[in-house]
């Protein structure tokens, strides 16, 4: 099985921490963010993992030639210029079609920790034949997904910019937040065909839904998740794990 790792951001929140390290390189109790990732991934079976790079893309390459891999068959995808979550996969589509037809592999944020079991959410995932598998739960954020009663995808919003979408009429629908991890059937690309350069993979997912796909929702509260999206936070996070605290 395989994986992509999106780890081409600035850090930008995280400043001044990521003038001169990546993101996926700080370290949460004793561990990088990107070793986190990893372990959790091998065991869910992964044994290839493509990773995006952009900001000190040469710092997480040595990092990752140190580790020898982890044992596993690890590409690099360099952005010159940064394609967002779409826009980074579809760069590296044929990655994930050189396999079985309609393939299913992981996405996960390098900058988020959780403490989920991604072999329960590949089994679900499975068992509901879905075109992609979306981490949710509820919390507060400025931007969320749209699902209906069965946990199907329906739309999005962003507080933010007022943006409200709902591409199922008349249908009661619950906000939850996304967790930055997926399950994705290779059949994903075919929704990218329009799309090119710069671009959401969640602009795909509306297309996606438009087009009849299968979109669901894979429920993780109560499960430890935490975005390191600033040094606020990531000291916080920090400083629960080594009380061993969960959220």
């Amino acid at each position: 099985m395989k994986a992509m790792i999106f780890a081409a951001g600035l850090g930008l929140r995280l400043r001044p921490l990521t003038d001169t390290l990546p993101k996926c390189l700080l370290q949460v109790a004793g561990k990088t963010l990107l070793e986190h990732v990893v372990d959790r991934l091998k065991r869910a079976g992964v044994e290839a993992i493509m990773i995006n790079v952009h900001h000190l893309a040469h710092q997480i390459q040595s990092f990752v030639e140190q580790k020898k891999s982890f044992g596993l068959r690890v590409e690099f995808s360099y952005e010159a210029e940064l394609l967002d979550t779409g826009g980074g996969l579809k760069k590296v589509s044929e990655f994930f079609k050189s396999g079985p037809l309609e393939e299913d592999f992981f996405a996960y944020n390098s900058d988020v920790y959780a403490e989920v079991d991604l072999n329960a959410m590949l089994a679900f995932h499975k068992s509901h034949q879905a075109d992609a598998t979306l981490a949710v739960s509820r919390r507060e954020t400025s931007r969320y997904l749209r699902f209906d009663p069965q946990l199907r995808l329906v739309g999005r919003e962003n507080r933010k910019t007022g943006q409200e979408i709902l591409l199922v009429p008349d249908i009661s629908f619950e906000r939850l937040a996304f967790a930055g991890i997926h399950v994705l059937s290779s059949r994903i690309f075919n929704f990218m065909r329009t799309q090119a350069g710069r671009f959401s993979i969640l602009d795909t997912y509306m297309e996606a839904v438009r087009q009849g796909a299968t979109l669901v929702g894979y429920r993780i509260d109560g499960s430890l998740w935490a975005d390191i999206g600033s040094p606020e936070k990531l000291d916080a996070l920090r400083r629960q794990l080594e009380g061993g605290k969960l959220f």
